[in-house]
């Protein structure tokens, strides 16, 4: 979701405090934290992800992508095989491989909120810019940019966009995006969030001025909640990492949790522990360090 800048620079190599309580599950971001800049995942950090599984650890993806770029990580679930896309908006098993990607749970964000949302920003925020992501699709408007992986299935104003006979207004809209140009990623967001009140969840996760609007009390943090209570797993035996605002809730809620060596200052500030950047396998560094204190 995001195109990977360095937002911080870590100064030191921090040494990451142990969970107090042995962990069930690890929750992930991807962009920024799983994956290096290039997008891969390291031989090192697959290898940490296996081990974890096999010792008995959940391991589930948190992320802002949609289910559709997912395939960077189908090949590395493991167990459940699920993942929390969207910014909690969606619960996908990943199992039948890329294309065939299949929703568990969703949790869209009502039309009539997302207009009442844009028309607010629109008058925050002159100039500001919209898309649409939707289950299978995805939606912009002509000022939007080219930011994303793929070309839109649509291009019209946003109202068009969410309008009842629009195309792709059979699938839930999952997330609204919003861009300006000419703002700052952090005081856009502040700006936003201000104007919209509690009608939506607005986070970021680009280095850019890019918003990701999604429905009231929809995060990764709340969803993730879900699916550990479906399965008797308390915040505290989770284990969190993450490295941009979209991830603050998540690393809050869980009982450890992990600001990556790139991380934004939200993010270093709402983790209980640091570990190294995510082009240094910062994820599987502790890992490796957590099941080697199990043993």
């Amino acid at each position: 979701m995001r195109d990977n800048g360095e937002v911080t620079s870590a100064t030191r190599r921090p040494q990451p405090p142990a969970p107090t309580v042995p962990p069930r599950l690890i929750a992930t971001d991807l962009d920024g934290t799983l994956l290096r800049d290039d997008k891969s995942v390291s031989q090192r950090t697959v290898a940490a992800l296996a081990a974890a599984e096999e010792a008995g650890i959940e391991v589930f993806f948190v992320t802002g992508r949609p289910a559709r770029w997912m395939d960077v990580v189908s090949d590395h679930v493991h167990g459940h095989g699920l993942a929390i896309c969207g910014n909690g908006a969606a619960v996908v098993d990943l199992h039948g491989g890329p294309g065939s990607h299949q929703f568990v749970k969703i949790r869209e964000l009502a039309t009539e909120t997302a207009l009442d949302v844009i028309t607010l920003l629109r008058a925050a925020a002159p100039g500001t810019s919209f898309a649409v992501e939707r289950t299978y699709s995805f939606h912009l408007e002509p000022t939007y940019p080219s930011l994303h992986m793929e070309p839109p299935d649509t291009i019209a104003p946003a109202e068009k966009l969410l309008a009842e006979d629009a195309q792709g207004a059979d699938q839930p809209v999952l997330k609204v995006l919003a861009y300006h140009s000419d703002i700052a990623p952090d005081d856009f967001l502040g700006l936003a969030r201000i104007a919209v009140g509690d009608r939506a969840v607005i986070t970021r996760s680009s280095p850019s001025a890019l918003l990701e609007i999604s429905g009231p009390g929809v995060s990764k943090a709340s969803t993730l909640a879900l699916c550990c209570a479906e399965r008797g797993i308390s915040h505290e035996e989770v284990v969190a990492f993450g490295d941009m605002p979209n991830d603050v809730e998540m690393l809050t809620w869980a009982g450890t949790s992990y600001a990556m060596g790139n991380a934004h200052p939200d993010v270093i500030a709402a983790a209980s522990g640091r570990t190294v950047a995510n082009n240094e396998d910062g994820v599987a560094v502790v890992i490796e360090r957590m099941l080697a204190e199990r043993r």
